[in-house]
């Protein structure tokens, strides 16, 4: 079969999809409706009072959450029955007939009571579409997206009354709406937040702007970015923190490069992490370069960038053997983006660091990550060992 889709925007009202399915085998046809806006801030209950044959003719945009009622019959037709539909009031009454007579042969086999009562109701059904007496139509969305055609529009309807109400907590759940048990704490939740905060350029002192941003990297941890821009002379310098605790463990992360792409791995190296290439002989040690989440291409230009700004390896204080020597391992070092393979090792004792897996949640082939007790010495540097967090309080009472 075909579906078409249309969107389209029902006067005083607003924008739907239409959505039409045929089939040419069995000639079978179905039409259904969608918003094509958000869950509206309220929901709406429209309550028509049908006088006349005109009445049965107005159009009627009802939502799959949406509940239509008829009290007079005590005929209700529940939210999520049935798919959302762009119709009139004497179709919603059909699509009910249908709904009603579809299992009918077999009710009349097994159970003759009931289906001689279904057939009295759906007497009564159609004897609505004649309107012989007048009747409520009443239809209840608390998603406010469905929608009961006024024909007198702009001016008021008589026979129309529209109520829009504030939705239940049970309402909203139902629609998928998570809802406060408390108020909101602006303060509580900052990670939709960019921070800003003045301060000083560390390059010329002059009044900057440093922004701050919680980020949750995928399959690791929340950490904090800081990023400052200077506008006079055009500093820019970006820093990143854990926003967590030290781990219980160390970290020790090996990266084999065998192609170019493992250059485009993110990567979050803390301020406590060394960096290591053992083909190049080259170490990186704990604090240099701060904190950084970049790329391993970005990292190695950071690399390469801090031998090439020492005054005391390439400037004029150097010796020619040195500068030799370094413009060797600078070669080198430009050399590895996945033509040389080498390996990359990251070894952080405060275990807050990051090397990017493309398969996650898969395990990596070419990564390892290795978890190791601390020595004394690398819980010395971390400040740990002095670190107390429980039981100082009768201590310090005692002490008094």
């Amino acid at each position: 079969g075909v579906t078409r889709l249309l969107l389209t925007r029902i006067p005083f009202f607003k924008e739907i999809i239409v959505s039409s399915f045929s089939c040419d085998s069995c000639s079978w046809s179905n039409t259904e409706i969608q918003s094509a806006g958000r869950i509206q801030e309220q929901g709406v209950r429209y309550a028509l009072a049908v006088t006349s044959r005109q009445d049965m003719n107005r159009e009627v945009v009802k939502t799959d959450c949406a509940t239509a009622r008829i009290p007079e019959l005590d005929f209700e037709i529940p939210a999520f029955s049935q798919k959302g539909v762009l119709t009139t009031i004497e179709g919603i009454i059909d699509r009910a007939v249908a709904g009603l007579e579809q299992d009918q042969p077999v009710r009349r086999a097994t159970d003759g009571e009931v289906a001689r009562k279904i057939d009295e109701f759906i007497g009564k059904l159609r004897q609505l579409k004649e309107v012989n007496s007048p009747f409520t139509f009443i239809l209840d969305d608390p998603s406010g997206n469905s929608f009961v055609e006024n024909p007198h529009a702009p001016r008021r309807d008589d026979a129309l009354v529209v109520t829009h109400y504030r939705r239940t907590p049970q309402q909203a759940a139902v629609l998928g709406l998570e809802v406060d048990a408390k108020p909101p704490d602006a303060a509580e939740d900052l990670r939709d937040e960019v921070l800003q905060f003045n301060t000083n350029c560390p390059e010329c002192n002059a009044p900057a702007n440093t922004n701050m941003k919680v980020v949750q990297i995928p399959h690791f941890k929340e950490v904090i970015i800081m990023a400052t821009n200077c506008d006079s002379c055009g500093h820019r310098t970006n820093e990143v923190k854990s926003g967590g605790a030290i781990e219980p463990q160390g970290t020790r992360i090996t990266l084999r490069i065998t192609d170019p792409s493992d250059m485009t791995r993110d990567i979050l190296k803390s301020e406590t992490c060394s960096v290591e290439i053992p083909e190049l002989e080259f170490e990186l040690g704990m604090g240099a370069l701060g904190g950084k989440f970049t790329t391993l291409e970005g990292l190695l230009k950071d690399i390469r960038d801090l031998v090439e700004r020492n005054p005391f390896t390439l400037g004029d204080s150097s010796t020619p053997s040195r500068t030799g020597k370094l413009q060797e391992f600078i070669g080198k070092l430009q050399e590895v983006n996945g033509k040389s393979k080498a390996h990359f090792v990251m070894d952080d004792p405060a275990g807050n660091s990051y090397l990017q897996n493309v398969y996650a949640p898969e395990e990596d082939p070419e990564l390892r990550v290795e978890r190791y007790e601390r020595t004394f010495e690398q819980n010395e540097d971390l400040g740990l060992n002095d670190m107390k967090t429980e039981g100082y309080e009768p201590e310090g009472a005692s002490g008094r």
